[in-house]
């Protein structure tokens, strides 16, 4: 015999068995680890990426916001020039309505009173349909 008795040998088995199933059990608990590790790196990744998306979004918000403040005003400042021309045009019409009955340039031209007609759309674009006033 090898100096080994069959409780022995059995014992040594199982021991180096133990042993095998130990390394087994680190080695799972190690592939564990590792994948945790991951999913630990792949969340703070995904977090990141979600942080810098909300800022973008954030930002984005605040550049339509200030071009929408800055439109209004563009809007307003228009409006408020079209109700001066308006004002105006109305003046230079009654001013014209006035001189009309009194011109002596318009009487000795033509018999007929002038018709002029202003379009509501073209402020910068006189359109004046009678003789009188072509070139």
């Amino acid at each position: 015999m090898d100096g080994w008795t069959s409780h022995s040998r059995r014992a040594c088995i199982c021991l180096e068995e133990r042993s095998k199933m130990c390394l087994i059990v680190i080695i799972s608990a190690s592939q564990d680890s590792s994948d945790d590790v991951r999913k630990v790196q792949r969340r703070e990744k995904n977090r990141i990426a979600a942080q810098k998306s909300r800022q973008r979004q954030t930002q984005k918000a605040d550049t339509l916001h200030l071009e929408s403040e800055d439109l209004e005003k563009q809007n307003a400042a228009l409006r408020k020039e079209i109700k001066q021309l308006t004002e105006e045009m109305k003046y230079f019409t009654s001013v014209l309505s006035s001189h009309e009955p009194l011109c002596s340039v318009l009487a000795a031209s033509a018999p007929s009173p002038p018709e002029v007609v202003y379009s509501a759309h073209a402020f910068h674009q006189p359109h004046v349909s009678s003789p009188r006033f072509q070139p």
